[in-house]
């Protein structure tokens, strides 16, 4: 503690003298993990290029904070802390690697479409499961039971309780708790292959080497990570969540073959303003100043990629399953239905019970709603009506008008 308390302060006088501190290099990362963690080396260097060209990118571009900076090297040490303790588990135990990982579900689509609810609400079945957050933190098997997992529960909440400190309105976004389930944006991120990145920091050198080079390493890793957690809970179907699975769906298919895909399409033009407010909301947490019109274009640019992506391999691939959004609004039981028809999962009456009872919770019923203007960020209503209409047209999207763009497209 004595360290990171004389470190911290270093940092700090440094910047309050007006020199702002660098990122640190790789290596440096590298040598003190292993000194941390007593080993001489990774048996796996992988994700030593991409791991470089995120620190290049953090120091050339994203304009860190003092804090920004402490918090990327707190970060990156914890992936490669539990990198080096998933390689001593399978020295010890080998086997973990040949786990086999099922039909797993994969659900995802346009952001704020209804995929957290929707997985929550299956994640009620108990022969389902998920990566929950503390698991993301500690996904290592526990040596202390019961005890150390709930040490590892509080330190995770602190953390949470910290960041909630530093920025107010994320949980209001997008909202997180120790032991809820979470997305696999953290998962790939140990190997520094993950959109995870974009999100947190403004990094468009890294970003677009991602883009080039695929995120296959990040899934092949994800798979050997859901092979430690499904070591410690076996049995059950992994039912996994992401909007970012949306820009990596050829390389889930090489890495699982017999995955599930589920598509959940909504308007994407009222959702986008949220969308780029919430990247916003964690940059701001770490730089020192954010373009929001930078912003907007990226994020709106990012997701007509997407779009473009969910429209490609659907023409190609007709094993994908289509919800939209208004049928999980209006019907979520149905949802859960027609995904366990797709997947081949059997509702139990009791599973279907839990989820009724968890869908009619206060907490699921009276989120309240938080408007955000397109305009803030740069963004026209209109241009981006005319970017998605491939998308919105080839999967039959119901258009969703405000009340400013539906005056405007009344007068129109």
């Amino acid at each position: 503690m004595a360290d990171t308390g004389s470190e911290y302060n270093r940092i700090r006088t440094s910047f309050v003298r007006g020199n702002r501190p660098r990122v640190p290099r790789a290596d440096e990362l590298i040598e003190l993990a292993l000194k941390r963690s007593r080993r001489r080396d990774f048996a796996d260097l992988s994700f030593i290029r991409p791991f470089e060209r995120l620190l290049e990118a953090c120091n050339a571009e994203a304009d860190l904070s003092v804090l920004g900076i402490r918090a990327l090297r707190v970060d990156v040490l914890r992936f490669l802390r539990n990198l080096l303790r998933f390689e001593e588990f399978e020295d010890a135990c080998p086997s973990v690697l040949s786990r086999p990982i099922q039909a797993p579900v994969f659900i995802t689509g346009v952001p704020r479409s209804g995929t957290t609810f929707l997985h929550r609400l299956i994640l009620q079945d108990p022969s389902t499961i998920a990566p929950r957050l503390f698991q993301l933190v500690y996904p290592h098997a526990s040596r202390g039971g019961r005890f150390e997992t709930a040490l590892r529960k509080r330190w995770v909440g602190l953390q949470l309780a910290l960041f909630r400190m530093l920025s107010p309105e994320f949980n209001a976004l997008h909202p997180v708790a120790v032991d809820a389930p979470e997305e696999c944006t953290d998962i790939t991120a140990h190997v520094f292959q993950s959109q995870r990145f974009e999100s947190t920091y403004r990094v468009p050198s890294y970003s677009g080497w991602l883009h080039r080079r695929g995120l296959l390493g990040g899934y092949r890793f994800h798979r050997r990570f859901l092979q430690h957690l499904d070591a410690e809970l076996p049995g059950r179907r992994w039912i996994l969540k992401s909007p970012d699975h949306v820009f990596a769906l050829d390389d889930i298919r090489k890495v699982y073959p017999d995955a599930h895909l589920v598509f959940i399409h909504r308007d994407p033009v009222p959702v986008l303003a949220s969308v780029t407010r919430l990247t916003e909301v964690l940059r701001r947490s770490f730089a020192r100043s954010v373009d929001r019109v930078e912003l907007g274009r990226d994020v709106s640019a990012s997701w007509v990629d997407g779009a473009q992506r969910m429209s490609t391999l659907s023409a190609r691939d007709n094993s994908v399953l289509h919800l939209h959004y208004r049928q999980i609004v209006r019907s979520p039981l149905d949802a859960v239905k027609a995904v366990y028809a797709h997947c081949g999962l059997v509702l139990t009456e009791e599973a279907e019970a839990r989820m009724r009872r968890w869908a009619t919770t206060a907490v699921n019923i009276s989120r309240p709603s938080r408007e955000y203007k397109l305009a803030e960020f740069g963004l026209d209503p209109h241009l981006l009506r005319e970017r998605f209409a491939s998308y919105t047209d080839t999967f039959d999207i119901e258009i969703e008008r405000h009340a400013g763009e539906a005056a405007a497209a009344a007068l129109a």
